[in-house]
């Protein structure tokens, strides 16, 4: 071969290596010119992402860094989302926004494509379920006219990733379009319970993690949100449950999880006379004893049987193992209901004031308090002194409904009924009381009350 060819098949080499982009060589920004014109174009972009003149960036290096180097910085693609939503956002042309979201949905794309890469070059590595939980999200958000079945697939994927570290919205969004999917093809409705069970297991998880109060609170919406999905879903009614989870609690009784979530839903539906629900209580509760599983099974001998011995038991053991105190407040109220039931009104009033004392604002135990009181007014030999008990009784009442607005109108009904039976003002003078003087009800009720 001639000297001159050698040379000239040399320049071209050494030309073409000089000028090669990063997308095309898999380095980081490319090579020669190309590299300088990458770094120049991350320069100008970044600085309007700065000052969040985003179209400015879009237009001035940040389309070019995308497409030429993939691999250049991670923040190609966060800024990449930054600007192309906020472009979608405030564009009007129907065209232009259809454009911005399918460029969006390409960043998305690209970032999955090149994410180990992109990672080793950050201190704090990104998931995939990150990434996909972000995707999925933005597909139904920044998008004219998105595919129920694909947001679907996309949002089921994230949240099998991310499991119990997922993004909370992710959870609240694939409960949303689960039920949407369920509303337009019934047969999706096992798809639906499952999607209901991962959500609300997973967003206690995600709470139990947070240290942040405003998060914690959008996160605390989400999981309230993924209830009402799940309820106004139109799949949530007892028989269904049953005929969905009847044949699958006798398979899973030695799976304590999955029996605790079916526990947990169909106690939220009310469906604790079913036979799924009492199985899967029983089979947990042999697995695991749990404060939670012993109040299901207690609850159950109610409903089903009206056998509020045994249900007594099972509550008793849910207080022995309960440690949070709103939750023992409410298992000691639930107690003392039972004890009411049995005519045990001593040990009533004993649940009663362990209620009160693991929870100062259970108004349903100041309303049985009353009740218990309003039984057992008789402690005089006169009949004026005996109604004088009535003021002790509505003092309980209004107690309630300062410490808990939602009794105030079972309250309220009660204070009208037992207002009828205050001894009149004239056959208090008899004894020498008047409206304001304090008077001690002794006998079973034990305090000292406020002629009114």
């Amino acid at each position: 071969m001639k000297k001159s060819t050698v040379l000239f098949l040399s320049l071209m080499m050494t030309t073409a290596a000089f000028a090669q982009k990063g997308v095309e060589d898999g380095s980081r920004y490319g090579h020669g010119e190309d590299s300088i014109a990458c770094l120049r174009n991350i320069s100008i972009y970044t600085e309007y992402v700065k000052t969040e003149n985003y179209l400015e960036a879009y237009n001035n290096g940040w389309k070019e860094v995308f497409r030429d180097a993939p691999l250049a910085q991670s923040s190609t693609y966060t800024n990449g989302v930054k600007i192309l939503r906020w472009l979608y956002q405030n564009e009007t042309d129907a065209t232009k926004k259809a454009q911005y979201s399918a460029e969006l949905m390409e960043v998305y794309e690209q970032r999955l494509k090149y994410l180990d890469e992109l990672n080793k070059l950050v201190k704090n590595p990104t998931t995939k379920a990150e990434v996909m939980g972000l995707y999925a999200h933005d597909y139904i958000s920044y998008n004219p006219k998105p595919e129920l079945q694909k947001a679907y697939k996309m949002l089921r994927e994230a949240v099998d990733l991310g499991k119990g570290e997922t993004t909370y919205y992710v959870l609240g969004d694939l409960m949303r379009i689960s039920a949407q999917r369920y509303k337009s093809n019934k047969d999706t409705r096992d798809d639906l319970l499952q999607d209901y069970l991962d959500c609300a297991n997973y967003i206690v998880e995600v709470l139990a993690g947070m240290d942040n109060e405003r998060l914690i609170e959008a996160a605390t919406k989400t999981k309230d949100n993924i209830d009402a999905y799940f309820v106004n879903s139109g799949a949530a009614d007892c028989e269904s449950l049953q005929s969905i989870f009847g044949p699958k609690v006798e398979e899973a009784k030695d799976d304590l999880e999955y029996l605790n979530k079916v526990v947990s839903v169909m106690s939220m539906l009310d469906c604790t006379s079913s036979e799924a629900y009492f199985k899967a209580a029983e089979y947990a509760y042999a697995i695991e004893p749990s404060a939670k599983s012993a109040a299901s099974i207690g609850k159950m001998y109610i409903s089903e049987k009206s056998d509020y011995a045994t249900a007594l038991t099972y509550y008793d053991k849910a207080i022995s193992l309960e440690q949070d105190p709103t939750e023992l407040s409410n298992l000691y109220y639930t107690g003392a209901v039972i004890q009411y039931q049995l005519k045990d009104q001593n040990k009533t009033r004993t649940y009663l004031r362990n209620a009160i004392s693991n929870n100062a604002n259970n108004g349903n135990a100041y309303v049985l308090m009353a009740q218990l009181y309003a039984a057992n007014y008789q402690w005089h030999g006169e009949d004026a002194m005996n109604r004088c008990a009535y003021y002790a009784v509505v003092d309980k009442l209004e107690q309630a409904k300062r410490v808990d607005p939602s009794v105030a109108d079972k309250a309220n009904e009660l204070i009208a009924s037992y207002r009828k039976h205050f001894p009149s003002t004239e056959d208090l003078f008899m004894y020498g009381l008047k409206k304001g003087d304090k008077v001690e009800i002794k006998g079973w009720i034990g305090e000292t009350t406020t002629i009114r």
